[in-house]
Formats: structure tokens, C-alpha cells, sequence
């Protein structure tokens, strides 16, 4: 499993309560895009929109700028490929107030291109805060220890 991208401002600003992972429809020159390493998760956010889920806000450049076609939108929404009863669940947990899904990460299995996203629950300041203070804590006790051993 090669991880393509990772949206680590995700888990700062949101708690991820449960994760789902989803093939993505995408067209050839988008395949060859992401598979380099080209796609840009921040910012973006899954939607559902009459029982299919949508990947909004992914940016994908074209894998050769020259020869895209004129009409390539990189910011096009993505159809996300999962089973009705995972698409059902998902809308009972988007009905709910305060969670919405976060796109987490994108990588490769068995030669497909999946991503990673996560019910979540928007942080507040102050937690974002103590998340800042526990990895300052962590790395202190980790230089310790090395420092010892």
C-alpha cells in the first residue's frame, strides 16, 4: 500500500470518528496524474448528492499540461465507488448535526487508486490547542529517553 497523498491538516482541525475507504472514478490521464503523486486533498471534502457519493474540491492537474484536452476541469467532482448499504449509513451520518466527511488520505491497493475518508467532528480552538501541547509533551519524552539510552 503506497500512500499518493495524505491531508494532514485533516486530523489537526477535525476528530476523525470512523474511517470508509472508497475506489474513485477518475479517467486515464488522472489515473497516471495521482499515481505521481499529483493531487492535492486540502481543502477538499466528500458530499452526497441523490444516494452517490462526490469527492469535491480535489485538485488533480493534468498528467501533461501540454496535451490535456481544452476542456479538463482539475477541480471537476469525483464519483466515489461504494456499496448502498455504506452510501445509506454515510447519509444517516451526514444528516446528523456537526459531522461531515473529510477526505483523509489517497493510495494504492491492488493496483487501485483508493481514498481514505473519515466521519468527522470539527475541533475547537482549545482542542487544537491541547493536540499542540500532547505532541510538544510527546517529543520532550521521546528526546529524553534518548538522551539516556
Amino acid at each position: 500500500m503506497k500512500v499518493l497523498s495524505d491531508n494532514r491538516r485533516a486530523r489537526f482541525d477535525y476528530e476523525i470518528l470512523e474511517k470508509f475507504e472508497a475506489g474513485i472514478a477518475l479517467n486515464g490521464q488522472e489515473v497516471k496524474s495521482i499515481r505521481k503523486g499529483s493531487i492535492n486533498l486540502s481543502g477538499s471534502y466528500v458530499v452526497i448528492r441523490g444516494q452517490e457519493p462526490y469527492l469535491v474540491g480535489a485538485s488533480v492537474p493534468p498528467y501533461q499540461p501540454k496535451n490535456a484536452s481544452p476542456d479538463y476541469d482539475p477541480e471537476r467532482s469525483r464519483k466515489l465507488l461504494l456499496n448502498r448499504k455504506e452510501i445509506e449509513y454515510l447519509i444517516g451520518k451526514t444528516q446528523e448535526r456537526g459531522l461531515t466527511l473529510i477526505p483523509l488520505k489517497v493510495y494504492t491497493k491492488y493496483a487501485k487508486i483508493k481514498l481514505e475518508f473519515g466521519v468527522s467532528k470539527g475541533k475547537k480552538k482549545s482542542d487544537k490547542r491541547e493536540t499542540i501541547k500532547k505532541r510538544d509533551v510527546d517529543r520532550e519524552i521521546k528526546r529524553e529517553i534518548n538522551q539516556r539510552g
